[in-house]
Order: C-alpha cells, then structure tokens, then sequence
C-alpha cells in the first residue's frame, strides 16, 4: 500500500484533483420522449444521488430507473412518506439523541461543573473563564477535553458525549437514511444558522437544536424555521441575545449590561436579507432593541426560551423603514422576523444558497430570480423553493453538471455510501473530519463553512482525503469495514461501475490502470477527482 507506484499515483491524482475538479461532465440527456422536462439517463440519475443526497449506494441508480426519477425526487421532497426504519436501528444506541436539553444538563454538564469546582478547590485545575467544561475541539476522549475527563474520576459523565453522539448521527443519517434530501437540507440549514457547540453550554444545547429546530423545518415554511432559531436557546447563547436588555432596565443598570447587536446584525446579513440586502447600523440597533428580553430561563441549567418584559426595551422602533409601536412587548422581535422573512431581499438571499448548494458556486441569475419568485409566490414554501431548483434545467444543465467540489463531510459520507461500508463504531469517523479541517458542530464564525470548491481543494485538504481513501480501501478505518475482498477487486470495469458509476475522465481511467492491484485501484478511484466532485 505504501510503494512507489502507489505513492506516485497518489501524488499525481491530488494535481489532477485541484485542476480538474470544477470541469463539466459531458451532457445529461432529456427523456427521450420528451415526455418530461426532467431527464431520465443513468447520467441524470446520479447526478442527482450526488447533488440532493449523499452519493449513490450500490444497486441506488438501477432502484431510481425502476421508479423513475421524477418520482423518486418528489418522494424526497416528501420524506415524512418514507420509511427510514435501517437508519432509526442505527441510532438507537445513541441514548443522548432523544434527551432534552434540561436532561442533558442535569446528567452531563453540571456534574462536570461540580468536578470542576472539587478540583479548583482542591488546587488541581482552575475552571475556564466560562465556569463550563473545556472548549477546545476534542471530543473524543483523547485530547485536553479527555484529559480533564479523567481527572474528574473513574465513571464520571463525559460532558463531551452529547456533541460526540450528535456527530456520530450526522455520519449515520448521511450514509445510510432513505431519508436523503432531507439529510443534506438539515446539514444546510444548520450551516446557514450555524451555532458552535464551543461555547459554553451550547454543546448540551445543539441535540434539541437540530432534532427540534432545524430538522422538521427544512422543507416547511422559512418564516417558521427562522422563528425557531430566534427562540432556541443554543442561538440565543451563541450570538449572546440572551445578555441583551435595554440599557434603562433595572436588571441591566444591576449587571452592566444593555443592548447587544450580534444577533441582530447576523439576522439580517445572514440569515435573511444578505449582506447587500439594503439594512442600516440603525436598523441593527432597532432589530437589537426589539429582541431585548428574548432570553434564557437558566442556560446551564438546560432552560427553554422565556421573555422577560422587565428586560425589554418598550419604546418605539423603525425597522427598515416599517415602524413598530411603542409598548409591543415580545411581539415586537414577532414583527422583526415577518418582515424579514417577507422581504424580496431575503427571497433572493434564500435561492442564492439553496442554487448555490444544488446548482453551483455562481448560480445562473435567472435560476435564482425564479427560485426567489416562488419564495415569495408561496410565502417562503421552502420545499417549493427547492423543488424549483432542483427540477430545473439548469439543475440538469452539462454546464453545471460535476463542479460542486464535496465538503470532508460529503467527501466520507459518500465513499462510505459508494463502498457499501458497515459502520460499526462511528466516533473514528468523527476524527477523520476533524483532521479534514472539518469538526463537526465546531465552526466558530457564524458564517458556517464555506459551500464553495475553493475552501476545500488545497493540495494539503486532498492529501488528507487521499490518505482516507488508502485507509478505507484496505478496510484499515477504524470501525468501519466493506464488502470489497481483493479477490473481487480485481475486475477493475466492476469497480468502477460499482464506486463511479457515472463514469471517469481519461486521466482517473490511466491512474487506476496503473495501480499495482485492486485495493490500490479502489483508493485512486475514492480519491479521484471524478469521485471528489459531485
């Protein structure tokens, strides 16, 4: 596995990545009866296994020719009809997925706080400024935060394993729900509202935040996704709105505190209109004033959201040029999140991520006014909104087809998905992403990751995908192991058929011809560049 002719070929396949990846494949073929605007080629079908899911599984493109693809599109588009009972079986021993936040704070976070407190005491180890457990990236049990695990006593609860078994999830749904397109819309709509599970108790907070916040919206209403997130704690930890208080309120001249913008500026620039969409500095104070008092009963204590009118700023506002009456109360942040998510601006903020994530890294103008169209036709309907885009020609366009570079977290999901893996123990997965550059539940900006090939094409980003697809092929990830003996390896044309079945440019083809055997042959084909694009 580590010879030359493995090792040169390697080398060659990441210079080939980063200058093929972002060329177009050759043309998808409309249903020959014209009968449809949708195609209906092999090439059409995978191409939308890998853009509205998580890659194609053996035996996926012949299931999707069977029922046709505009069908199997539309039951995506409606996976509450889809039963996902293998996925489920996967999950059940995840006994924190289905704890609320009150009950994870009570069985992981705070007795990690009182450990910490006995051992300040003590003079072994001070607490962090937050008085919370470690915030460093480690979750695993190896890293600073394992360290002062361990410290705490044998048996003691891991307050890491919350985010640890929500990351374990994520590569589980992802590789093997039925469930696909909803899978790819949570991972979006998290990205988009992102919270860093980092921050204090955000990492007891994140389970109910995208089991019960993100999840069941993502095919719903916006303006009820965005009211969700406004309301949640995790968010309202995360950006700090639950410090805010209008600065004549008792609570604030007590504690020093008074207005605090972050979550009004990101609302706007982020989560709805866009950083062009016409708004102020005045109107981030004004949103910042109407959420005052939006609040938390009680962060570590795994409280809900709660407003408090004592905390509220009761005077008039103009937001965007829309005034709001004095004495509103909580219904004031209510009209904030109407008129931002009534706004053209955000109808054209919303289809340019969505086509972004779909279509491509510049998305065609036209695609996206029509996309936004819908938005604001159905009153932000987003399943109508995503439904436009990918049931588009230019979803379907030669243009288009194969310039989305996958993230880390596509890129494994995926060959996981291509290889037909039987994921015993997810949790070494998790630091396969984290040594990726892609934590999950850890991006710190508010922007999320970036969606686009640039962030992740780098020749030491590949490199790290290469060394992956050497481990995976020779079944040496931890936990996890394929169906792929040598001895069937060795007729390459099935191989391709099975992990590339949407075919391979001439270069991919040379490398892997080349390869001195069949597991060497399934690493070039999962690191190839035909398989790192989607």
């Amino acid at each position: 596995m580590k010879g030359p002719s493995l090792t040169s070929a390697l080398g060659a396949a990441i210079v080939v990545a980063i200058t093929i990846l972002g060329t177009p494949a050759a043309p998808i073929a409309a249903a020959a009866d014209g009968s449809s605007s949708i195609p209906s080629s092999d090439a059409a079908i995978v191409h939308v296994l890998n853009r509205i899911g998580y890659g194609p599984r053996p035996g996926d493109v012949a299931r999707v020719r069977r029922i046709g693809l505009a069908r199997y599109i539309d039951e995506q588009l409606h996976p509450d009809r889809i039963p996902d009972p293998g996925a489920e079986a996967r999950l059940a021993g995840l006994r924190t997925l289905g704890l609320s936040t009150r009950q994870l704070a009570t069985d992981y976070l705070l007795p990690a706080i009182a450990a910490r407190r006995r051992r300040a005491a003590q003079g072994a180890n001070a607490p962090d400024s937050t008085g919370t457990p470690g915030t460093d990236s480690s979750i695993d049990g190896r890293g600073p935060a394992g360290r002062r695990q361990r410290m705490a006593g044998e048996g003691a609860p891991n307050p890491n394993l919350p985010i640890v078994e929500l990351s374990e999830q994520k590569l589980i749904r992802a590789v093997y729900s039925e469930r696909q397109l909803q899978e790819v819309l949570t991972d979006f709509w998290f990205n988009h509202f992102n919270v860093d599970a980092r921050k204090g108790p955000d990492r007891i907070m994140l389970t109910a935040y995208e089991r019960d916040v993100i999840r069941p919206h993502v095919l719903g209403r916006f303006r009820d996704l965005l009211e969700a997130t406004a309301k949640s704690p995790a968010m309202l930890f995360y950006l700090d709105n639950w410090m805010s208080v209008a600065p004549d309120a008792d609570a604030g001249r007590r504690r020093e505190r008074g207005i605090n913008e972050n979550y009004g500026r990101e609302l706007m620039e982020l989560h709805t209109l866009g950083v062009d969409g016409g708004y102020t500095q005045k109107d981030v104070i004004e949103v910042a004033r109407c959420f005052t008092g939006w609040t938390i009963a009680g962060p570590r204590m795994g409280g809900g959201f709660i407003f408090r009118t004592r905390l509220h700023d009761e005077g008039e506002k103009v937001v965007l040029g829309h005034r709001i009456p004095a004495g509103g109360g909580e219904e004031d942040g209510e009209r904030v999140l109407d008129i931002l998510a009534g706004s053209p601006a955000t109808a054209h903020h919303i289809a340019f991520e969505l086509a972004q994530r779909f279509v491509s890294d510049t998305p065609p103008p036209a695609l996206v006014d029509r996309a936004a169209a819908r938005y604001l036709q159905t009153g932000g309907d987003l399943r109508e909104v995503v439904r436009t885009i990918i049931t588009s020609p230019e979803f379907f366009a030669a243009a288009d087809d194969g310039v989305k570079a996958k993230t880390p977290f596509e890129f494994v999901a995926s060959a996981l998905r291509a290889t037909g893996a039987d994921i015993e123990n997810a949790r070494p997965l998790v630091g396969v992403l984290r040594q990726m550059g892609m934590p999950l539940y850890m991006r710190q900006p508010p922007t999320g990751y970036a969606d686009t090939a640039d962030a992740w094409t780098t020749s030491g980003a590949l490199l790290a995908r290469m060394n992956f697809a050497v481990a995976l092929a020779a079944n040496r990830v931890p936990g996890v192991t394929h169906p792929w003996p040598e001895a069937d390896t060795e007729d390459r044309a099935a191989l391709m058929a099975a992990v590339l079945p949407g075919g391979v440019t001439a270069a991919t083809q040379a490398a892997i011809d080349r390869a001195p055997g069949p597991v060497q042959a399934l690493a070039l084909a999962i690191g190839s560049p035909d398989f790192q694009a989607r």
